[in-house]
């Protein structure tokens, strides 16, 4: 069995509470003896894939298997040119250069409904959306990524997963995905 889940914000990516006053993946009924493949930090939002099947796990989410994970990033300021190929060569995070990736300023920007708590806004700041595409995923990495290349994060949405897209879940819901989009899934998505 797979499932999508948009996870929302303050939730964590587990089943049991840590002291915090996040929420968990126990609070959404879902089916028992599922766990997720890989996290979204509690300040992140978006995809979120629970499984039954010990296999996917390595499928899914080891770099040499190449399959990319696509994350909307709201960042401070507007990244010039320069920003976002450098974070498409990989930068240097926690002593270690992060893979090549694919960085680009959403145009239009997307919109996307506001977050309880909202972000911080700053007048003087403006703030715009880029997409990163990974194939790998290491703790709050895009996080990372952004603050390197001079543009921290104040959102993080994760869209897509291999080629199956966030679309219209809601924050909260999830469904068992049927075998089509269970291929969208396992698809290494490369475009």
């Amino acid at each position: 069995m797979l499932i999508a889940f948009h996870k929302p914000f303050g939730v964590l990516s587990q089943f049991t509470r840590d002291g915090s006053p996040n929420g968990t993946l126990a609070d959404f009924g879902f089916p028992p003896g599922v766990y997720p493949i890989g996290r979204l930090d509690a300040d992140s939002e978006g995809l979120l894939l629970l499984t039954d099947e010990p296999a996917l796990n390595t499928r899914l989410l080891h770099p040499r298997h190449g399959h990319r994970r696509v994350y909307w990033a709201q960042v401070e300021g507007i990244p010039a040119p320069e920003a976002l190929r450098r974070l498409s060569q990989g930068v240097v995070i926690q002593s270690r250069t992060t893979l090549p990736c694919q960085a680009r300023l959403l145009e239009p920007q997307p919109v996307v409904p506001p977050r309880e708590p909202p972000i911080r806004f700053r007048k003087s700041v403006p703030d715009c959306w880029i997409e990163l595409q990974l194939v790998e995923g290491k703790n709050r990495q895009v996080r990372r990524m952004t603050a390197a290349a001079g543009h921290p994060t104040l959102r993080l949405l994760r869209v897509g997963i291999g080629k199956l897209a966030l679309g219209g879940l809601a924050p909260g819901q999830w469904r068992i995905l049927e075998t089509a989009e269970r291929a969208l899934v396992l698809a290494s998505g490369a475009s």
